[in-house]
């Protein structure tokens, strides 16, 4: 094991390294902005509060997408389900053609992007962001929320996409 200093930050590869061990569900974030619908995944999704009900995600300051969904009067966290991974990784993918097919999608409250076939929907209105190192934190106030599924949800484990199956 190697010596820990304290205050010393940890090497970024070895952090990322770190990181990977850990399971986390997959989201993708959706709005839109002068008829225009904009949307990116992310596996940093969080509640931060019941009262009032409040969500949370980070996204990379880089993002080419985050300066579009930043103008939305409403987002949309689409909970994606375990044979989702492809939908994931084409709204990961710079570039892409995110709405077009196959991506299927529908309208939703003030136009709001709503993808199909996910295990859940969470409508937002913006609540507040803070930049945080390299990334910016976003926290929504949910408006409304619908479930479909709670059956085998799509995890994000060592780089890769997979699902998750409840033992018992």
């Amino acid at each position: 094991m190697t010596e820990m200093l304290p205050g010393r930050a940890v090497d970024p590869a070895r952090f990322r390294r770190v990181l990977s061990a850990h399971a986390a569900g997959v989201v993708i974030v959706t709005g839109q902005t002068d008829g225009i619908p904009a949307g990116l995944t992310a596996t940093s999704f969080s509640s931060v509060s019941l009262e009032p009900p409040l969500v949370c995600f980070y996204v990379d300051r880089n993002s080419t997408t985050w300066p579009r969904l930043r103008e939305a009067d409403q987002f949309a966290v689409n909970i994606l389900a375990g044979d989702q991974a492809e939908l994931a990784a084409r709204f990961a993918r710079p570039g892409a053609d995110r709405f077009g097919e196959p991506t299927r999608w529908r309208p939703g409250p003030l136009g709001t992007p709503l993808l199909g076939d996910t295990a859940a929907h969470v409508l937002c209105t913006p609540h507040s962001s803070l930049d945080i190192g390299d990334h910016i934190l976003v926290v929504g106030l949910v408006t409304d929320a619908f479930v479909y599924s709670l059956d085998h949800p799509l995890l994000y484990h060592r780089g890769r996409f997979g699902r998750f199956t409840p033992h018992g």
